[in-house]
């Protein structure tokens, strides 16, 4: 599919089939898209969290109670640590919410690539979700994904409410 027709088929999808199973080749190139992101001085400071199992989703489902997100068979998640991270020597910047940003916006492009549906949240309940995925110290999450088959087949292109182009373009 050309680049610029596939950003205008990504959306965020919300009702997913429950039935259809994911195939595992599929699964691994997308998280082969998200693996090849690019991350400052290529630290790649990620690890991508494939939940699938019942009892797990249960836990994160309850850091994020959103009925619709129980009918997509797996929740994706990349956590990082900040100390893995590049930290530029000028300020107290750090890159791992740029860098897992980045990778979780390739593994949602390649989803969709794929014909299976996502949605970026990030309005999660952080404890709750840590507790689930059992972070450790010092690691976090900022993005999950739902993954799985749109109940509403096939994708299709959605007009995108979003400012003009040259409201937001500065040319210098």
């Amino acid at each position: 599919m050309n680049y610029y027709d596939l950003v205008k088929l990504r959306h965020s999808v919300r009702k997913y089939n429950a039935d259809k199973t994911i195939d595992k080749e599929v699964l691994l190139r997308i998280l082969n898209a998200a693996r090849l992101a690019p991350s400052a001085h290529n630290n790649q400071p990620w690890t991508f969290m494939v939940i699938s199992s019942t009892e797990v989703l249960e836990k994160v489902h309850q850091a994020y109670e959103r009925e619709w997100l129980k009918q997509a068979p797996m929740v994706i998640a990349i956590k990082g640590r900040k100390i893995e991270a590049w930290h530029r020597k000028f300020d107290e910047y750090q890159s791992l919410e740029t860098d897992l940003t980045i990778a979780m916006d390739h593994l949602i492009m390649a989803a969709t690539q794929e014909g299976l549906g996502t949605c970026w949240i990030a309005a999660f309940e952080p404890e709750k979700l840590a507790s689930a995925l059992k972070l450790e110290e010092g690691e976090i999450v900022y993005a999950i994904t739902p993954l799985g088959y749109p109940a509403e087949e096939p994708l299709v292109v959605k007009e995108k409410t979003r400012k003009e182009l040259n409201d937001m373009v500065e040319w210098l």
